[in-house]
């Protein structure tokens, strides 16, 4: 089985708006549905090095005040150009970050963006790991943890 370190970014704004992403339908580990921003960090690389490469590649946009967050991880299938699906084992490394700027340049990975307030984030058809990530910053933000 793959196993893949993944380096995630909760990317706010000015007005504190939490971007969201759009995968596209035919790939990804969470095809079609919203998430955040991030991917694999290569070999060689720091983590918030990774970070910052894939929020350029992906969305297109650079980022400060980088936080680390936490970290998770599971076994997800990935679905491939071919139809197929690989269970891969990944490790998220999340952190907090603000945005240098709200206008975004996706890559073929996403097909939408949105800068979406707290009381609006569960509007999205968000993915299960998105669903627990918002979660946790909210058990993080309320003080109530384990």
């Amino acid at each position: 089985m793959i196993h893949r370190l993944i380096v995630v970014g909760l990317v706010r704004n000015r007005q504190n708006e939490l971007l969201f992403c759009k995968m596209q339908p035919g790939r990804g580990v969470f095809p079609g549905q919203w998430g955040f921003p991030g991917g694999g960090i290569e070999q060689g690389e720091r983590m918030v090095d990774a970070l910052r490469r894939e929020l350029r590649e992906e969305i297109g946009i650079e980022v400060g005040q980088i936080q680390p967050g936490f970290f998770k991880d599971g076994i997800f299938d990935k679905l491939l150009p071919d139809g197929s699906l690989q269970p891969m084992y990944l490790i998220f490394l999340v952190f907090h970050c603000k945005a240098a700027s709200e206008q975004l340049h996706l890559n073929e990975e996403f097909s939408e963006y949105r800068w979406v307030m707290e009381k609006d984030w569960y509007s999205l058809d968000l993915n299960p790991e998105t669903k627990d990530t918002l979660a946790r910053i909210r058990l993080h933000e309320t003080g109530d943890h384990l």
